[in-house]
């Protein structure tokens, strides 16, 4: 049966969360469509990878893409999303803060747009991170709604899904998964919004911490700012028939085929 459904999931030194987490994707979507699992392994030092071989051996539809060096969460969706075979494609994060019992309601609001909508969003509520992470995200949050007007309270959550042709239609650069409701609006597209709840991650530490993204994060402000006021309307396209092909005269009073 054709792959309808790729959950893909950016992982960096997660052995101990990887076992745990598949088993919990296969629940949520098991008998709900044909899917698959990619995890991107975005240069891992530890045993993910063998983790992951070990599960392969018994779950077909596991795969793995390794990054040699790590590139960034970002640089891992992407790869996770070029590499899917799904028309949809959902994404959670590997540490398991993200629960996958959210991702039927994600998928099914893609399903149900009907085209027109480019993102379902996840908003975390009852969020199990630091006072500082909070903190962070508060001002990152209202800073980034305040100059893109994105309509979005939480991009930072990793529980999304999206149209894969949607995703790839849209300009890459290294901190895109921060910013897809404001490039997804930019498209043309609505976004549907799922409350979903936040939990402790399951073992190990962050491995892409506030400082890694501060001022990168400025710049990309910046840029996706200029990117959504140089959008100009998308045209009304149209093809022209080819006017100098031979009418059809078959079955008009009068008229002689000629052969």
């Amino acid at each position: 049966m054709p792959v309808a459904v790729s959950i893909v999931v950016p992982v960096r030194n997660e052995a101990d969360n990887v076992a745990p987490l598949i088993s919990e994707i296969a629940a949520a979507l098991d008998d709900r469509w044909a899917y698959e699992i990619i995890y991107v392994n975005d240069g891992s030092t530890d045993a993910t990878g063998e983790r992951l071989a070990e599960i392969m051996a018994q779950r077909s539809n596991l795969r793995q893409l390794r990054h040699a060096v790590s590139s960034g969460q970002s640089a891992a969706v992407r790869s996770g999303v070029r590499a899917a075979r799904g028309a949809i494609v959902a994404t959670l994060d590997g540490d398991g803060q993200n629960n996958p019992a959210f991702l039927p309601d994600l998928v099914a609001a893609i399903e149900s747009g009907g085209g027109r909508v480019g993102l379902a969003a996840g908003q975390r509520v009852g969020r199990k991170d630091t006072g500082f992470k909070k903190l962070q995200s508060r001002i990152a949050n209202a800073v980034r709604g305040t100059i893109l007007r994105d309509g979005t309270r939480d991009t930072g959550c990793g529980l999304k899904a999206f149209p894969r042709e949607v995703f790839l239609s849209m300009p890459y650069f290294d901190g895109l998964h921060r910013f897809l409701p404001a490039l997804v609006r930019r498209e043309g597209f609505a976004i549907a919004y799922v409350d979903v709840v936040d939990r402790p991650r399951h073992s190990g530490v962050s491995n892409y911490g506030f400082f890694d993204r501060l001022w990168i994060g400025i710049l990309d402000l910046a840029g996706v700012w200029w990117l959504i006021r140089r959008k100009k309307p998308t045209p009304t396209v149209t093809e022209v028939p080819d006017v100098t092909e031979a009418p059809d005269v078959t079955g008009v009073p009068g008229a002689t085929e000629v052969k």
